[in-house]
């Protein structure tokens, strides 16, 4: 059997070798190589050798020795024995230095991570500065004393929050519009200057299940304040659109002056332009090749509609009951409770405008901002309606409202209806024929 020069084995050291020993093995266990179980174990068993020997007054040879022996026992590096050594030398201790990293004093507490996992639940995770101003409001605006420090996050730590463990522990077929040639409303982009009361409009479908439709949703949302109010009818037609579309245009609190939609044949057609026409509400739908032209409710069907309703198919006969909530709660937090970003606008060098979304606030903090804003609500509304509408609730609170009526509606909605089980009818004998 032939051994291969260098082996590395595995020893206990139950003994102890004198000077002259220690050499003669140096030499002797040349091509062997041995190893301690563990850090620890060599750390101990280093001090015991320096210490039964008396390292420190051993001559320059006796010490050359047992440096000699002690790296052939331990496999450690010169220069790592030396830094042992020396560590001795001061303390008369071989122990095991743990590394201490530089670490910044943590400002958020857990207590603070469960609020914001708290607030991005019942919002369904908004954007940072957005979830920021929520967490601002919640303190100033409702004096919850809880989100005085949280209050204060910078929006890119806020990011770095939700990806902690104490926050993760804790925390569907479209079909696109065919384009038709209708020649209701006029081709151009509404220009509010400002004002409240030009609606964007669009509607969602919320998909199709073994052939049958599900529900529409309306979308409507004005353009400067972003106040926005989604219905449900259970099909486009005049005959269900209409009812729903006049309790849509009465929940705002303003006049309304001007209704732009795509050329979807749910609202260019006759019945809706009477019904504008009667209401002096002007009628207007997107231009040819220009995509921004209905970019705010198309951006609203995906962040808000589609976030917080989903894709899956959803009866039609649901569609008075989506209503309901949408009318008693669903709006209300979109309004009162959420907060939207607002640009700036800015043209540089070149003439090029550019939008900045650097301005957080809800819809109705924005409506209150306006000038002379009384003389565009509706008669009978006034400011401290709406104030009253946003105290009465923190931002919080009414979103943990409406997600439990929304786990109640989706209950319903994925309620199976109980199928009556008869018994079968009794065989007939064949005896009754004979």
């Amino acid at each position: 059997m032939v051994c291969s020069p260098i082996m590395r084995v595995e020893i206990r050291c139950r003994g102890m070798m004198s000077i002259e020993e220690m050499r003669e093995f140096v030499v002797s266990a040349e091509p062997l190589e041995f190893k301690g179980t563990t850090r620890e174990e060599k750390y101990r068993w280093i001090e015991e050798i320096l210490t039964r020997h008396e390292y420190l007054a051993l001559t320059k040879r006796e010490k050359g020795i047992v440096r000699a022996y002690m790296e052939k026992m331990t496999g450690f590096s010169p220069s790592h024995l030396t830094r042992l050594i020396c560590g001795y030398r001061w303390t008369g201790k071989v122990t095991v230095t743990s590394y201490r990293r530089h670490r910044f004093p943590r400002r958020y507490t857990p207590e603070d991570i469960r609020l914001l996992a708290e607030v991005d639940e019942v919002n369904e995770r908004l954007s940072g500065p957005a979830t920021k101003k929520i967490l601002e409001r919640q303190h100033e605006l409702f004096g919850k004393e809880e989100y005085a420090r949280v209050k204060g996050i910078s929006v890119s730590h806020l990011y770095n929050l939700r990806k902690t463990r104490s926050y993760l522990t804790q925390t569907t077929f479209f079909q696109k519009t065919k384009p038709t040639s209708v020649n209701i409303g006029e081709r151009r982009r509404p220009d509010p200057q400002g004002r409240p009361g030009y609606l964007r409009v669009d509607t969602v479908h919320q998909g199709d299940k073994d052939g049958t439709k599900g529900v529409y949703h309306l979308n409507t949302i004005d353009e400067v304040t972003q106040w926005q109010v989604v219905g449900c009818t259970e099909k486009i037609s005049e005959r269900y659109l209409l009812p729903v579309l006049i309790v849509l245009l009465d929940q705002y609190p303003f006049t309304i002056r001007g209704f732009h939609a795509d050329n979807g044949s749910e609202y260019m057609n006759k019945v809706v332009s009477e019904l504008l026409n009667k209401l002096l509400i002007e009628l207007t739908k997107s231009r040819p090749r220009k995509t921004n032209d209905n970019a705010l409710v198309e951006g609203k069907n995906g962040s808000i509609v589609r976030k917080y309703m989903g894709y899956g198919h959803i009866p039609q006969k649901m569609a008075e009951r989506i209503n309901g909530f949408y009318r008693e709660y669903f709006t209300p937090y979109l309004n009162y409770h959420r907060p939207c970003g607002y640009a700036t606008l800015t043209v540089d060098k070149k003439g090029k405008e550019r939008k900045k979304y650097d301005t957080y606030m809800t819809p109705h903090e924005k409506l209150s901002s306006l000038p002379t804003v009384e003389e565009y609500l509706k008669p009978g509304v006034t400011l401290a309606n709406l104030d009253e509408i946003t105290y009465k609730y923190s931002d919080v609170e009414f979103a943990s409202m409406m997600q439990r009526e929304k786990r109640k509606l989706f209950q319903e909605i994925t309620r199976r209806p109980k199928v009556k089980i008869t018994q079968p009818q009794e065989a007939i004998s064949c005896s009754s024929f004979d």
